[in-house]
């Protein structure tokens, strides 16, 4: 038995057992979005349209929201552990049917898979890395394992997409089959088992997951993350037909969007162990900001960089609050709850890119930011109110759980 110490993270065997649930997850949001960059390639390639191809991308985050939850309550019972490397075990398999996949009823039916699979090891990792350090310190815990998917929209996604330029798409899902295969082993060596705080049998989850205090919870999630994306989803558009530049400098200006994501994400994690709520609150307001500068001053190439740095920032930064919230919640349903966050962060990201076309096709591409502003300035009261949600007691302390705004010192133990 070993107890981590409030001083930091934790041993060293800790943070490598972190720094391999953040692998994981880097793999796992590569093989999420490199789609896009590869597309036409399938396209051409199995003789269909490119919007037909873009349906592995709907297919994708349809698995992660309702196969996730459900795959994860197909499994309550295996240890967190255990069920981490199972995880990685049928993503690898899922990419490999991708890489042969010769028709794409197949191909989409591989994608399906690997998108419950992500949901699934999300919400595994989460309660995983939280058990592995002291409870204030969980924030940078949840933090590092989603610093991993903000790592990939910055180097995954682009060297996947250059690999399946050269060498054909198929050599795209092969690189993730590797990646895939080093975070098994990583996993299998470096994270080790974690003692079980969460309540045995599905229906006992349930009843904590899908309280309501965790559902106001996962519907501010949505309203935020789906606020981001009605801009998000047509960003590069705007770049082009409002902003005025084209070619590499869109790249130059994703990449900056992507690399302060990555940042905001690790920084986050900080942030939620220092108050969560108030992250999330200041978060939501940092988006309002950035998506009024977009609006009133878009023609300005500068203005608008330094406001998508600063969206940047926040738009993943308030990823580790909203998980560490939901985590703690939910109390004994935490297993299930943490799918649950990705599966309501994937509902925003799904209608805020239902609205952005909406507004793209109804107002033009120069009022898509005012329409996602509306939606953020709707959310910023929902996520005001969250901070008055009550984390439940643990029944052996009576004390919060540990992930609320004010966390109580409690050393947490990993069996093994």
């Amino acid at each position: 038995m070993s107890t981590a110490t409030a001083a930091g993270p934790g041993p060293t065997r800790h943070k490598l057992a972190l720094a391999a649930l953040g692998l994981g997850a880097f793999v796992i949001g590569t093989a999420e979005l490199v789609i896009v960059g590869v597309l036409s390639l399938i396209a051409g390639d199995l003789d269909i349209s490119v919007s037909t191809a873009g349906l592995l991308v709907t297919a994708y985050a349809l698995g992660v929201s309702l196969g996730g939850p459900v795959v994860t309550a197909a499994t309550i019972r295996l240890p967190r552990r255990t069920l981490l490397w199972v995880a990685l075990a049928v993503f690898i398999a899922g990419n490999l049917v991708a890489v042969f996949s010769a028709a794409f009823g197949l191909l989409l039916a591989a994608r399906v898979l690997c998108g419950a699979i992500h949901g699934l090891y999300l919400g595994a990792a989460s309660t995983v890395a939280t058990g592995l350090v002291a409870a204030e310190h969980r924030g940078q815990a949840v933090g590092l394992v989603f610093g991993g998917i903000s790592v990939s929209t910055v180097i995954g996604v682009p060297l996947g997409t250059l690999i399946g330029q050269g060498l054909g798409w198929q050599a795209t899902f092969g690189s993730v089959v590797v990646l895939g295969a080093l975070a098994l082993v990583a996993t299998l060596v470096l994270v080790p088992p974690v003692e079980h705080t969460s309540a045995d049998g599905l229906g006992a989850q349930a009843r904590h997951a899908f309280h309501p205090r965790v559902l106001a919870m996962l519907a501010a999630t949505v309203l935020l993350m789906g606020s981001q994306f009605i801009a998000f989803t047509y960003l590069t558009p705007f770049l082009e037909d409002v902003t005025g530049i084209s070619g590499g400098a869109v790249g130059a200006f994703l990449l900056i969007f992507g690399v302060f994501s990555a940042i905001g994400t690790f920084a986050g994690g900080r942030f939620a162990d220092i108050n969560a709520s108030a992250t999330l609150l200041a978060g939501n307001l940092v988006v309002i900001v950035a998506m009024a500068a977009l609006w009133a001053f878009g023609s300005n190439a500068w203005l608008v960089g330094l406001a998508l740095a600063g969206w940047g920032i926040v738009g993943f930064g308030v990823t580790p609050s909203f998980q560490l919230r939901v985590i703690s919640l939910a109390g004994e349903g935490a297993d299930l709850a943490a799918t649950l966050g990705a599966s309501a962060a994937n509902v925003g990201v799904a209608a805020g890119a239902a609205v952005g076309g909406w507004a793209l096709a109804a107002f033009g591409t120069g009022e898509v930011p005012v329409v996602a502003l509306i939606a953020a300035v709707v959310a910023l009261p929902v996520v005001w109110a969250t901070r008055f949600l009550k984390v439940p007691q643990t029944p052996a302390s009576g004390t919060p759980a540990a992930g609320a705004d004010s966390v109580t010192n409690v050393p947490v133990t990993t069996a093994g």
